[in-house]
């Protein structure tokens, strides 16, 4: 594989500068393209259309691994927050720390992952308690933090 990048739940790459990397391959569990209630378009059009609790790649394939699952647990499975962000099942713990250890399991060593995570619903202590990892370094704005890790 020649990319060094995978974003695990690319969604829409709203947080991206080039939405097109071209080092990067971008992955998400669905594909769709919609109408949000402002009439904005939501394109979600990953390269690879794949679960992040079990991913189709060879272990250490990338020098970069950004991971920005779904945070909501409760939204209208038809409403524009699900279908922008997505939304976690009731397993969200199993599912979060599988999640993660595909993320790194993927990553190369000395690789670095980049963990999104709004806590409008879970607070981050839970989270940080289901994957039994903490971060090297972050940044907080408003509910959404950054972490940062390093494959050891």
């Amino acid at each position: 594989m020649d990319k060094l990048i995978l974003d695990a739940c690319c969604g829409s790459r709203m947080f991206w500068f080039n939405r097109n990397h071209p080092n990067a391959i971008y992955m998400d569990i669905r594909k769709l393209e919609d109408t949000l209630c402002d009439n904005r378009k939501l394109i979600v059009n990953p390269d690879i259309v794949a679960d992040f609790r079990c991913m189709p790649f060879n272990d250490c394939s990338f020098k970069l691994v950004v991971f920005d699952p779904p945070h909501l647990l409760h939204a209208g499975e038809k409403s524009w927050l699900a279908k922008k962000y997505g939304k976690l099942e009731p397993t969200w713990e199993t599912d979060l720390k599988k999640g993660f250890e595909e993320c790194m399991r993927v990553l190369e060593p000395g690789g670095t992952l980049i963990f999104k995570w709004n806590e409008d619903q879970i607070k981050l202590k839970q989270l940080l308690d289901v994957i039994g990892q903490q971060p090297l370094f972050g940044d907080r704005r408003s509910k959404t933090h950054w972490l940062v890790y390093m494959k050891i």
